[in-house]
């Protein structure tokens, strides 16, 4: 059975396991934080650019409103968040830091590079990897 796929040659499983990799090391990282690796990204996302429309942060992080509702209502229970209904459209739902939200952003700082420690990697293989993964990550949206 020489034709048979294997495992170890896809680049799925791949792509599988060093996510689940990558995650583990968060996870000590941003329990210092109180967060959980999807909030953390939200928060990404609202360090660049506050306040940020609901949709537009589902679009940004590729996420569904049934997946990021629970997550921004468990972001504004830890009063890192507030959303705001907009007064110009009652329907638009923006989300605003809070000041103590703000201020986790200098806890986070360190992260990244305690990432790529870990990795073992240079800035410049990492830098290589996520325009690689980016690349593949749009072609496969395409091909869809």
């Amino acid at each position: 059975m020489t034709d048979a796929p294997r495992l170890d040659r896809q680049v799925c499983f791949a792509l599988y396991s060093a996510s689940r990799a990558a995650t583990a090391v968060y996870r000590p990282l941003l329990d210092e934080l109180g967060l959980t690796y999807p909030q953390y990204l939200v928060m990404l996302v609202l360090w660049e650019e506050d306040p940020r429309g609901v949709k537009e942060l589902g679009e940004e992080l590729g996420l569904d409103s049934g997946t990021l509702s629970p997550l921004l209502k468990r972001l504004e229970a830890l009063g890192l968040v507030e959303r705001r209904r907009s007064g110009e459209d009652e329907r638009r739902v923006a989300i605003h830091l809070t000041a103590a939200g703000r201020n986790l952003s200098s806890g986070a700082t360190a992260i990244p590079q305690r990432l790529a420690d870990a990795a073992g990697l240079s800035p410049a293989e990492l830098e290589q990897l996520r325009t690689t993964l980016g690349r593949l990550t749009a072609a496969l949206h395409d091909s869809r």
